[in-house]
């Protein structure tokens, strides 16, 4: 049986403290998470002693400390009130949220959160860029997704054409990656085509999981609804009525670049995400991905959405990671 993590026996000599009541006492087992570990966290990361009594939560530490912490437990509660869920993620992008020090990246806490709703879950953003690419993903054409990994470009990306198959706004799903990683060649792997290209394609997969039951993926692929290939399938094709991703487009070249983005056809929505940092091509400067940015970002019915490091929303070491390779002696 898993232990429940260690927290203080005892408050710290307190400065400050606050009280907080919740009206919807059903909702406090998701907010304060198994054996209190969002608390924890809040507590850990903020310097904090948080007691839970009922519906009701005291705060004490420092003031300023305790402002952050009762925003955190806000905007977490707002999301549970809105049908969203709260996991580890959700709780260090709260906290990252009421950072003053990043004012930047904030969603104003009384903010109405861009939202996208899946048969399996319904996912808000985090952080202002995505609040920004959420709105871009349900009104642009094309639309180009910059930024390090874990910023939820792909996952985003997918969540939305995901709703609008559903809702019938479009008729397929067509997600692709080049097969280009690390200096890997698909020739010397095992298997047959479906087997060697089926890793590189992988995250597409996890994040329609994600997003419907299984037996609904598979069915939808068997039908042809969910089409998951490389870009070089996409050659001699007019997508009409479909809504196309291409991931990992820095491992594109730009005469594959020009060749997918050509293949845009009648109703049909493209999101191209990929990390302009991160090119595993022998030459990285002849990336697809910042030929077409340079090209086409001022032509109508684009839009791009960049991410930085602290729009980073896995766990915090991986924005200290992507800062680290992105500061100065990079």
């Amino acid at each position: 049986m898993k232990k429940p993590p260690l927290r203080p026996a005892v408050a710290p000599e307190p400065r400050a403290r606050l009280e907080l009541d919740f009206d919807r006492v059903n909702l406090l087992g998701a907010l304060f998470g198994q054996f209190d570990q969002n608390l924890i966290v809040i507590e850990n990361r903020l310097g904090v002693y948080i007691a839970a009594r009922g519906n009701r939560v005291v705060i004490e530490g420092e003031p300023e400390a305790i402002a952050r912490a009762r925003d955190v437990l806000l905007l977490l509660y707002e999301r549970l009130e809105r049908g969203g869920t709260v996991d580890g993620g959700d709780v260090e992008a709260a906290i990252a949220a009421t950072d003053t020090a990043s004012v930047e990246g904030l969603l104003p806490a009384g903010a109405d959160r861009p939202a996208i709703r899946t048969r399996r879950k319904t996912i808000f953003a985090r952080n202002a860029a995505q609040a920004r690419y959420i709105e871009a993903l349900g009104a642009g054409e094309i639309i180009f997704a910059l930024g390090p990994a874990g910023t939820g470009k792909t996952y985003l990306a997918v969540a939305q054409a995901v709703a609008e198959l559903v809702a019938g706004s479009v008729d397929r799903l067509i997600l692709s990656r080049p097969a280009v990683e690390a200096g890997e060649r698909l020739g010397f792997l095992p298997g047959d085509m479906r087997e060697k290209v089926d890793p590189y394609l992988r995250p597409l997969y996890d994040a329609l999981y994600d997003m419907l039951p299984t037996e609904q993926v598979e069915r939808r692929i068997a039908s042809g609804e969910i089409e998951i290939a490389p870009i070089a399938f996409m050659r001699g094709r007019t997508l009409a009525h479909a809504f196309v991703i291409l991931d990992e487009a820095q491992n594109t070249t730009p005469l594959q670049m020009k060749m997918f983005l050509t293949r845009f056809g009648e109703g049909s929505r493209m999101v191209v995400c990929g990390d302009p940092e991160q090119v595993d091509l022998p030459d990285p400067k002849a990336s697809g991905l910042a030929d077409a940015v340079r090209r086409l970002e001022a032509v109508r019915g684009i839009a791009t959405v960049r991410f930085g490091a602290g729009d980073v929303v896995r766990h915090p070491i991986v924005s200290r990671i992507v800062e680290a390779y992105e500061g100065p002696g990079a």
